[in-house]
């Protein structure tokens, strides 16, 4: 079934979105940032990264919880990327005036995110390994450790590690008993939470659902990770031009963090309650490249895959054109992370689903401004795409000076672009070989 022969009880609508980010924590000011081309990238003030291979990423500024939450103490043992989704959700909660017409039935609201886990305690951590280890025996004497881990460790905070638990603050804030779930697909798991959770809507189980991801990896096992899998950019002068995806001389993703929430909800649901939907979920693709954990497969053919699923469920031909002349998808928010190997193979695989048209479809990395969310980086940039139908303009890909062969198209460099937006392609690919496609359009009644 496409999108054009749905019933009201199937159309799924946004009716609220909210973000926490590098560049702020509210839907005007960060939209405000990307169209100026600012950037959130600076040193890293988590901890002590001095001697290691990369030294900054995208840190959210100065964000407080407090303001977002009925009673602090519900969340006081929550981690920081259970905050950041508390943030966000209760941006979105209240866009969407479920403060004031909350649903009738909880058991009729669900949850579906892609967060990651939470910081680890690493200092303790490491202090049990090393003052557990057996010297003579040459193991960790594991009686010493748990004895160490015992006293170190704090309970809450090692719960608070566990991916689940930004969905557990929400549900608990927000009331919610209906389906939940949290996928962990890498960089690809909020766009996978949104698609998947239509189509809980779509299936009748639930009337709203919470869907979007949250995550930070700016401590020191995630950059030691990335730094170990030489994706993250090791730039040695200014951060802020560090990020530079599609461009000739990309050497890697900057770190980001921070949330991205969405309230979706049945049309028919949205009616009953009179809330105005932002903009319809019309298509959801997903694949896998069975290739290789660290690298997309090099056709780009798992890519290609999952575009084209959302626009076969929206019903849209990649090949033809709108009455107005132009393609029938206006934007592509890219994943766009700016290694050398995925901004490549995203343009191949865009050239394989619109073909000639491909060039005349912009598409553009807010990564290289926010930096990598990583599982939270697929809903912040759907929620640009919303915003861009919104608003009529695109956001830019910034520091794009020196152009690549083999990324020959339309990547709206260095400024941002009025343009008459109406259907949008969010694309999001995981390590693992994960890729989703989640496709947006205004929403016409």
């Amino acid at each position: 079934m496409n999108a054009t022969s749905r019933s009201d009880a199937e159309r799924v609508v946004v009716t609220g979105m909210g973000w926490v980010t590098p560049l702020g924590h509210d839907l005007e000011t960060v939209w405000s940032a990307l169209m100026r081309g600012a950037c959130g990238m600076a040193p890293i003030t988590r901890f002590d990264a001095r001697t290691f291979p990369t030294t900054f990423a995208a840190e959210v500024k100065d964000f407080d919880v407090r303001p977002f939450v009925r009673d602090i103490t519900m969340h006081a043992n929550a981690g920081i990327n259970s905050q950041f989704a508390l943030g966000a959700a209760a941006q979105a909660w209240k866009q969407a005036q479920l403060h004031q017409t909350p649903p009738a039935n909880a058991r009729r609201v669900g949850i579906y995110l892609g967060a990651g886990e939470g910081v680890i305690d690493t200092m303790n951590y490491l202090a049990a390994n090393i003052r557990s280890w057996d010297a003579a025996k040459g193991r960790t004497d594991g009686a010493a450790w748990a004895k160490l881990g015992h006293s170190l460790l704090q309970a809450a905070r090692e719960i608070e590690q566990e991916p689940n638990m930004p969905l557990a603050h929400i549900a608990r804030e927000f009331d919610v008993r209906g389906p939940t779930s949290n996928c962990l697909t890498a960089c690809a798991a909020s766009t996978q939470a949104i698609g998947e959770a239509c189509s809980i809507l779509r299936g009748g189980e639930a009337d709203v659902m919470i869907a979007g991801g949250a995550h930070t990896m700016i401590h020191v096992l995630g950059v030691t990770g990335f730094n170990r899998l030489t994706a993250l950019s090791t730039s040695t002068g200014d951060p802020t031009k560090a990020s530079r995806p599609f461009d000739m001389t990309r050497g890697g993703f900057v770190m980001g963090e921070g949330a991205g929430m969405l309230i979706l909800e049945t049309l028919a649901h949205a009616r009953r309650r009179s809330a105005k939907p932002l903009a319809e979920v019309i298509g959801f693709g997903s694949s896998a490249d069975s290739y290789r954990i660290t690298d997309i497969e090099p056709e780009g053919r798992g890519a290609a895959a999952a575009m084209l699923q959302a626009l076969g469920q929206a019903g849209i031909d990649p090949h033809a054109r709108g009455g107005d002349g132009r393609p029938l998808v206006h934007y592509i928010s890219a994943h766009g992370t700016g290694t050398k190997e995925n901004d490549s193979i995203e343009s191949l695989a865009v050239k394989r689903v619109f073909g000639d048209l491909a060039k005349e479809v912009p598409m553009s990395s807010v990564k290289s401004m926010l930096g990598h969310l990583i599982a939270a980086a697929g809903a912040v940039e759907f929620i640009t795409c919303v915003m861009a139908i919104e608003r009529g303009m695109l956001p830019p890909t910034i520091n794009y000076s020196t152009p690549d062969p083999e990324c020959d198209l339309d990547y709206v460099p260095n400024t941002p672009r009025a343009s008459v937006v109406r259907t949008c392609l969010s694309n999001s690919f995981g390590f693992g070989g994960q890729n989703d496609t989640v496709c947006v359009t205004a929403f016409e009644g």
